[in-house]
């Protein structure tokens, strides 16, 4: 591999043709290897190419799908974690969520994170580099043949902040929902941002019609500018106010991310607070948008000191809500049993590395 390789996994079928015709191949040769790649196989795997081409794509192109390097199964729901191993030896995580309706993969974007978030493993150490669209891509081809279980949602929540790694991160979204790829329709992707204003702003325009998340955790900006670092750069305000002009632009709605940290956000007053911002921000006399809040009770991490909200404190906080006219719900807890919360898998991995 050297650094002018093409990287196959992140190219649609149509990119992937020129590349294949550049080389002297025949046309369909590329939808061979487009569909082997759909399914884990890189070129060198599929029996269909001839020795000649293997070796013409690998002097040329790169594919590679991340490594399984740990995976836990929860006894209670069936919740699937993956520590996945990069080309660089970097790791990521990933949790296969299952559903009634079906399954869900939740992926990170980064490996690290730089926003700083104080209740969150991930941003420990800050960010290390960007993924690349194959590197998120290739966390859904994986899971997916591991589980042997198709996947369809995606929810952009892992390690990382996918607004950070912007065009990565679009070019992936489009490969995804490619009718030619693995078509994960986009009502079914959500993505999750800690409020980096510009990047929201970017992404109204973009004719995606995902599902936009909003990590809020706080309602007013002393107590966010704590605990999330971003809130000093892009107040409450100013986000709420992209928020609006979102829904504006895409009709589509938010859902806001509120962690229930104990004696810090999680009173009353809190949720009136909550309850008023919201309904002031993004409820007017000629618009009304529709506010769901997703209360989560924080995972606690050694590195915060943070607690999590005892059931009453949580249930107390919703009834707030709802009687304010604000849709709550409680996130149920997924894979308790094996630390599914991202961060704190890669974590333990690096220190039994160090």
């Amino acid at each position: 591999m050297t650094d002018c390789s093409i990287d196959l996994l992140s190219l649609s079928l149509p990119e992937l043709e020129d590349v294949i015709v550049s080389l002297g191949e025949p046309k369909y040769r590329a939808k061979q290897i487009f569909d082997g790649m759909l399914r884990g196989v890189a070129p060198d795997g599929l029996t269909t190419l001839s020795k000649a081409t293997k070796e013409k794509l690998a002097k040329h192109t790169v594919c590679f799908f991340p490594r399984i390097e740990r995976k836990l199964v929860s006894a209670i729901d069936g919740t699937v974690k993956y520590l996945f191993g990069l080309s660089d030896g970097h790791c990521v995580e990933a949790v296969v969520m299952k559903y009634h309706h079906g399954n869900t993969i939740c992926i990170s974007s980064q490996v690290g994170c730089r926003m700083g978030c104080r209740f969150c493993a991930s941003t420990i150490g800050g960010r290390v580099r960007n993924l690349s669209p194959s590197e998120l891509l290739g966390q859904v081809i994986v899971a997916q043949r591991d589980t042997a279980e198709r996947i369809g949602g995606i929810v952009m929540m892992g390690i990382g902040e996918p607004l950070d790694n912007y065009d990565n991160v679009i070019r992936f979204l489009r490969l995804v929902g490619d009718e030619h790829g693995i078509n994960i329709g986009y009502r079914h992707i959500s993505l999750s941002t800690c409020g980096l204003v510009d990047g929201i702003r970017r992404l109204s325009a973009e004719n995606l019609p995902i599902t936009l998340s909003i990590s809020l955790h706080a309602a007013d900006d002393e107590t966010r500018s704590d605990i999330m670092p971003i809130n000093r750069k892009w107040n409450i305000e100013s986000l709420l106010r992209a928020c609006r002009d979102w829904y504006a632009i895409t009709g589509r709605r938010i859902s806001f991310e509120y962690t229930l940290i104990r004696d810090k956000n999680d009173r009353p007053e809190d949720a009136e607070r909550l309850a008023e911002v919201l309904n002031r921000a993004l409820r007017t006399r000629t618009e009304t948008m529709p506010i769901h809040v997703n209360l989560i009770p924080v995972n606690e991490v050694k590195e915060s000191g943070f607690l999590h909200s005892d059931k009453a404190a949580v249930s107390r906080f919703a009834a707030i809500l709802e009687k304010r006219g604000i849709r709550a719900t409680v996130r149920r807890t997924l894979g308790a049993d094996i630390n599914a919360s991202c961060g704190q898998l890669r974590r333990a991995h690096e220190a039994e590395q160090a």
